[in-house]
């Protein structure tokens, strides 16, 4: 599984260094969930990391989302726009990137990173499909009206 190549946009960074490592940590994210690899996968979030996906309802710890994860064949997302910030003492950065998806098409990305003793771990990863302004008042219509039967 091969990343296209994609724009890397960064507002600030306390080193090249952890610039990379953080691109390359999200990456590496995208490529084993595409490839089902999931100890890898795992093995790059914090050990309280956090999984928010599209569903209102998915907040996921690191551990339960492994147990949803291991029975999938894996997704792919392929990043094609990424800004990555960094705190001003650079122990933890935030990133927003858009994806595309056979599945979804667009979606949008964002999640937080911290510095550990073992590098740069992803420690929240949220997954939103973002609504174009004119198709807002109806799909939340529509969103409205599913969760009233509920």
């Amino acid at each position: 599984f091969l990343l296209p190549l994609f724009i890397y946009s960064q507002v600030t960074a306390k080193s090249a260094e952890d610039l990379i490592a953080v691109n390359n940590i999200l990456d590496t994210y995208h490529a084993a969930a595409a490839e089902a690899d999931w100890e890898n996968y795992f093995q790059l979030m914090s050990d309280d990391g956090i999984f928010l996906g599209s569903d209102a309802g998915e907040r996921w710890t690191k551990a339960e989302f492994k147990a949803y994860a291991s029975r999938s064949n894996g997704w792919i997302y392929l990043p094609e726009i990424r800004n990555v910030n960094f705190t001003p003492n650079g122990g933890s950065a935030w990133f927003d990137e858009i994806l595309q998806s056979a599945s979804y098409g667009t979606s949008r990305g964002t999640g937080i990173l911290i510095k550990t003793e073992q590098g740069w771990k992803i420690s929240q990863y949220a997954l939103t499909f973002p609504i174009p302004n004119a198709l807002a008042g109806s799909i939340t219509i529509e969103i409205k009206e599913y969760e009233s039967r509920q």
